[in-house]
């Protein structure tokens, strides 16, 4: 349904069939599926920065790249065509940006809106939404439908280690959710606090300039290496046409990490002699098992990715060193441990890790009702006990982000096209039963832990619950029957509000 243009001296709102909230993957993937799948929905894409990218756009700490390999991380619709599979920020840029000319999506964007508040009405059957806008004005937003793809975690306030003394220090200290783009690390003494996807990453590359980088844990992490090249990928690629590799190579890889992830659960000590054989092999008698060994088995938290062994490479080389240990507390010139032990430092980066934010740190609200999201269950996944026509992404932690994404756009245009065909406008996920509620994720990564009782909460059994099983959410999202009982199709017919309050965002502004 083409979105009406009012007069834009007069308009003071906007109003579309869906509005998408954060151009990131989430994000772009929901405006690809509606434009392919449901070309009759007006919608917008609202970011709150001055580009697409999300993570990939926010993050720019020395060789920020993918955890996850390009074939799953990318999108079903879009092939990854380079030829490493573990891709670098700039290059995961280039594709997203890619996907926006080639599906026109940038006259639907608009950047510089952070969304505040979203107000649900049943009687009017639609969200009002309020952002702010980069010079600090408001616009109001309407859609019948609200799609969050605002990712998980805080993009203001990263986690607080509160770490002893850090106060004290005399260098730089630096997170890398907030990287100054001309600091100069190069012959300086670098620590890096964290043992976690992020510090993994910044070792290796920091360690080229720097004198010596320190990686200083509190408790090891399972690593895990592999290529950053898919030969197999690379291969399939010069013997056929680009998207049946990219299929071949998607399919492999999901049936492989499922295999893992089982294998990691019902067999953790073979497992674990995978992960360390490469460790071995390319640390040598730097090897120390204690620092390697950490308290709890693979997949118990996310797997640590080590592209090309990088990591264990510079440690080898003696350009970085891992320790483990506790901080006592921070000195103007270092870190000293409760051991005794001192690290001298010039910088210190502080790569202990998120801060969980549900849908964005807006303030929903439904029929004038604050939403507490620990008063809601998850719907497949994807949408919230008695919250109408609101959907969410919330990607695998054992998984590649995308493929959630992928699975939950399609199940979204499955819904809308089942509410045009039964000329309904609200879809509410209602609970009317008691339900047997177990923990959302049965990971101990302490940003999880941290954040549980602020979560909406999970049952043992579908619908009611968040899986992080690819392949069964991929059934019951993308096959199975939308109108399963539970979700609730009524409110006012198919008419929209003759209100005169439909502009494009343009004319609102």
């Amino acid at each position: 349904m083409a979105t009406k243009v009012a007069d834009k001296s007069a308009a003071t709102a906007i109003s579309v069939d869906v509005l998408i909230v954060g151009a990131g993957i989430s994000g772009i993937g929901m405006a690809v599926h509606l434009r392919d799948k449901c070309p009759g929905k007006s919608f917008a894409v609202v970011e709150r920065r001055d580009d697409i990218g999300g993570t990939w756009n926010l993050f720019q700490y020395p060789g920020i790249r993918s955890d996850s390999d390009m074939h799953t991380l990318g999108f079903k619709f879009e092939p990854w065509t380079e030829q490493k599979a573990i891709a670098d920020g700039p290059s995961i840029m280039d594709y997203l940006h890619r996907i926006k000319a080639k599906h026109d999506l940038e006259k639907h964007m608009h950047f510089g809106h952070k969304v505040l508040s979203a107000s649900w009405s049943s009687e009017d059957a639609r969200w009002t939404v309020t952002a702010e806008k980069s010079d600090g004005s408001q616009v109001t937003m309407h859609a019948n439908f609200l799609y969050m793809g605002s990712g998980y975690y805080d993009y203001d306030n990263p986690y607080d280690a509160q770490i002893e003394g850090l106060q004290n220090f005399k260098g730089d200290v630096v997170h890398p959710q907030f990287w100054p783009q001309d600091l100069d690390y190069s012959g300086k003494k670098v620590v890096i606090i964290g043992s976690g996807a992020t510090a993994v990453t910044i070792v290796p590359v920091m360690a080229e300039k720097a004198s010596h980088v320190t990686m200083l844990q509190r408790t090891p992490t399972w690593f895990f290496a592999r290529p950053a090249k898919d030969w197999l990928a690379n291969l399939l690629r010069k013997i056929m046409p680009e998207m049946w590799a990219y299929k071949i190579i998607r399919f492999k890889n999901v049936q492989l990490q499922n295999i893992a992830f089982k294998m990691a659960r019902d067999n953790p000590q073979k497992v674990i002699e995978k992960l360390e054989k490469p460790l071995k092999k390319e640390l040598g008698d730097k090897y120390v098992k204690e620092d390697y060994t950490p308290p709890y088995g693979p997949w118990e938290q996310r797997l640590c990715l080590v592209p090309d062994s990088d990591m264990f490479k510079a440690i080898a080389a003696g350009k970085a060193d891992l320790k483990t240990g506790h901080i006592e507390t921070v000195t103007e010139t270092g870190i000293k441990l409760k051991s005794g032990e001192t690290i001298d430092a010039d910088i210190i980066v502080t790569a202990t890790g998120l801060k969980l934010a549900v849908a964005g740190k807006v303030a929903f609200e439904v029929d004038g009702k604050p939403v507490h999201w620990p008063d809601h269950y998850y719907y497949k996944g994807c949408m919230f006990s008695d919250i109408p026509n609101l959907a969410v992404v919330f990607g695998y932690l054992n998984a590649s982000w995308t493929l959630k994404a992928d699975v939950v756009s399609e199940f979204t245009c499955r819904l809308l096209h089942h509410m045009d065909a039964t000329s309904t406008r609200i879809a509410n996920p209602v609970l009317d039963t008691t339900l047997e509620q177990e923990d959302l994720f049965d990971f101990s990564s302490g940003y999880i832990q941290r954040s549980l009782s602020e979560l909406p909460r999970n049952s043992t059994t579908m619908p009611w619950k968040l899986s992080q099983d690819y392949l069964f959410e991929k059934k019951v999202l993308v096959n199975d029957p939308i109108d399963d009982g539970v979700l609730r199709f009524y409110g006012p017919n198919s008419e929209r509000p003759a209100d005169g309050s439909e502009a494009t965002l343009e004319a609102a502004e």
